[in-house]
């Protein structure tokens, strides 16, 4: 193993006891390929090549990660950091030499010591602290009503809901599985990505939509490449036609069984038969096979309306392109923005209309996020940086509004360049 300014190849992890190898940033930035991943957590940089594809959140996840900082990701994402640590330790192989900056790039370093303390008071203040009347009342709400079960899965996809991860997965498998008809695997796999490097183009499955929709970036790189697959000038209009009505209808299950057969999630198969064998034994002595059909493609279509409506209102108008290797607050604030909060807006988009605090702090559970709002707030202030909140309406326009304009940039670039 080299030392700094001497990359040498590649050997095993760092012996107890022995001293740790030091590494420059300039060496860490040559290991992010496919095959050949290191990060960096806590200035000890880790060797992730051969056990990405063990990683229990996915290998994309941690590999979004390559060649970076991943230690406020790794912090936000996990419960117990100390039993975490256990699979890191045969993975180390050096640490970051003392002259070398904890994060590579022009980062704002005050800003990311600061998350850091507000991540310490949250967790001073119990804010990572579940409360069982709070997801009692929820979960008996959708059992009476099958209403907000994805949010339920989500909060269990997240570790919010149980102190032990265990107990979570076994829950969001039955509401994910059971109530929705979805693998909760193939759920956290995109879902999570989404999270680690949220509008993001390859890392962020949310935003990764060309060449159906062209959003932020891609509208200039589609117009100089000369590319028409479609008339994206219009597609804040077909956007009503094939965005909310079919994403989960025809995108998500398809997307969602092809995960579930390809990945061989059989447990997540089955549960998603049980949600169909209820679903059509129950409605087919009462409309028949076309009734029961019908009204099947009428509630996934009327779910994706909400769906797509409730998740993209805090993300869409905001920016979207290619990585710029932001710290972690920075990369999440010009993603994300909130929604004017009431008691309704917080029922109906289940407390995504706290989309800032949600995506600093995902697992804490939501309740809490009304009480962590103005601590980010003033993180923000301090820094300078945007905390935007739109009334709902206006949120809601905004998704048309930007398709229009990447829509308008498409075609300026398409006819001038």
């Amino acid at each position: 193993m080299g030392g700094v300014g001497e990359p040498g190849p590649r050997e095993g992890p760092a012996q107890p006891g022995a001293p740790l190898p030091i590494f420059c940033w300039e060496q860490i930035r040559a290991h992010d390929q496919p095959g050949d991943k290191w990060l960096v957590i806590e200035r000890r940089v880790y060797d992730i090549s051969r056990w990405e594809q063990r990683h229990p959140g996915g290998s994309r996840l941690i590999g979004h990660h390559g060649a970076e900082d991943a230690t406020d990701a790794f912090r936000v994402f996990h419960q117990d950091l100390n039993f975490v640590r256990k699979f890191l330790q045969p993975l180390l192989i050096g640490e970051l030499a003392p002259e070398e900056p904890s994060q590579d790039g022009p980062l704002n370093v005050q800003l990311v010591e600061d998350f850091r303390a507000l991540h310490q008071a949250a967790e001073d203040m119990k804010l990572f602290d579940a409360s069982p009347t709070f997801f009692a009342f929820l979960l008996g709400h959708i059992l009476a009503m099958e209403a907000q079960s994805w949010c339920l899965q989500h909060d269990l996809g997240h570790a919010s809901v149980f102190k032990k991860s265990r107990w979570n997965h076994v829950a969001q498998k039955f509401v994910m599985g059971q109530l929705k008809g979805f693998s909760a695997h193939w759920w956290n796999f995109r879902h999570f990505q989404h999270h680690a490097k949220p509008n993001i183009f390859h890392k962020d499955p949310d935003v990764t939509v060309a060449p159906f929709f062209l959003l932020g970036e891609s509208s200039i790189e589609y117009g100089k490449k000369k590319r028409r697959y479609l008339p994206y000038n219009h597609q804040h209009l077909y956007f009503f036609l094939i965005g909310p009505p079919m994403l989960i209808l025809v995108n998500f299950e398809v997307e969602n069984l092809a995960y579930m057969l390809v990945c061989m999630q059989w447990a997540d198969l089955l549960w998603a038969a049980s949600f169909y064998a209820r679903f059509f034994l129950s409605y087919l002595p009462f409309y028949g096979v076309p009734g029961v059909l019908l009204f099947f493609v009428a509630v996934r279509v009327l779910e994706s309306h909400w769906f797509v409506w409730i998740t993209q209102i805090n993300h869409i108008p905001k920016e979207i392109g290619h990585e710029k290797h932001r710290d972690w607050v920075s990369s999440q604030l010009v993603a994300t923005c909130n929604v004017e909060p009431s008691l309704f807006i917080d029922w109906f988009s289940g407390h995504l209309d706290f989309q800032i605090e949600h995506h600093l702090f995902p697992r804490m559970p939501r309740h809490n996020y009304s009480r962590v709002a103005p601590l980010v707030k003033s993180l923000c202030a301090k820094h300078g940086l945007s905390y935007e909140v739109k009334p709902f309406l206006t949120a809601l326009v905004d998704i048309v509004r930007s398709l229009k304009k990447s829509g308008d940039i498409w075609l300026d670039t398409y006819l001038h360049q």
